[in-house]
């Protein structure tokens, strides 16, 4: 009787160590292919990149201030479209900071377990919408609203899109936050009640300047996010290549280019490639951007272990 026990407890563990290793290979092929598709898509981009520096010139990109690429004398210049970026995604990241954070906090520090369980669920179905619909939204009813509180002369532009990217950016900042603050060890807390110090004076003080690298962390993702979202500012920026800096004109972003003019470009053109080159552009940006964000979350787990 003892030898079929120990038979059956033998062959159960191999077969358990069996079913534990055809599952790390099945996660890991998985894996390695996620990683080959990448470098795959990242070789064409710059592949195609490397065919608009060839054929049209890196200088054309960046010493005009002009993006015409139908016209008989052609300009493929991004200046106008990074101008157009960043005036959508700097404000938008502002706003979304301002109240993503401020949910955030009260999500990790002030509210109620129930109240919490209440608000996450909408947090992450709200995160979930697609955002042609929030674009949708914005174009149907902030357009006129907007138009209407700032006498602007056309319905769509930089400060409607900002406007849009902001929803969509709330939800990240304030988990993100929520996250960091949530990181923070409680001895910093109790220490700071014993002291005689209250609640908002604790987090204003003691919490939030623990957890800043992490709020900050969140901020820079929420701005990544800014610059590669497509559909609302494809719907709500006006798409119109100038170059400025009034919040109440049209502008048209790299991701807006790219999505409008694509689909309509003859391929191998000098203007398919200028595409392509914008991509890579936008490309290198992003991966800056999350490289930076990752840094800091890492410096910060590691400012973290030491208070634990």
């Amino acid at each position: 009787m003892k030898k079929y026990h120990s038979s059956y407890a033998k062959k159960r563990t191999f077969k358990s160590a069996l079913v534990e290793k055809t599952v790390k290979y099945f996660f890991f092929l998985n894996g390695m292919i996620s990683v080959l598709f990448l470098l795959l898509i990242i070789l064409f981009l710059f592949k195609e990149a490397i065919s608009a520096i060839s054929g049209i010139g890196i200088a054309e990109f960046f010493k005009n201030v002009q993006w015409y690429p139908t016209s008989d004398a052609p300009r493929y210049s991004i200046i106008p479209l990074l101008y157009g970026t960043l005036l959508t995604a700097i404000p938008a990241t502002i706003i979304s900071s301002f109240l993503g954070i401020i949910l955030g906090v009260y999500l990790s520090e002030i509210a109620s377990g129930r109240t919490r369980e209440i608000i996450k669920p909408f947090i992450e179905i709200f995160a979930g919408l697609p955002t042609v619909v929030i674009g949708f939204l914005i174009l149907a009813v902030g357009s006129t609203f907007f138009q209407e509180l700032f006498n602007t002369g056309t319905r769509l532009n930089a400060l409607l899109a900002a406007f849009g990217l902001s929803i969509i950016l709330i939800p990240t900042i304030s988990s993100l936050t929520e996250d960091a603050l949530r990181a923070v060890p409680d001895n910093l807390r109790m220490a700071s009640y014993s002291l005689g110090i209250n609640k908002f004076s604790t987090i204003r003080n003691v919490v939030i300047p623990a957890a800043i690298s992490g709020v900050s962390a969140g901020i820079i993702l929420g701005f990544g996010r800014a610059i590669g979202e497509t559909m609302i500012v494809l719907m709500a920026s006006g798409n119109a290549a100038e170059l400025t800096l009034n919040l109440l004109h049209s502008v048209r972003t790299i991701t807006a280019t790219i999505a409008g003019e694509l689909g309509e470009v003859a391929y191998g053109s000098p203007h398919y490639y200028s595409l392509f080159f914008i991509g890579t552009f936008l490309l290198i940006i992003t991966f800056v951007i999350n490289l930076i964000s990752e840094l800091i979350i890492a410096r910060m787990r590691k400012k973290l272990k030491k208070m634990n």
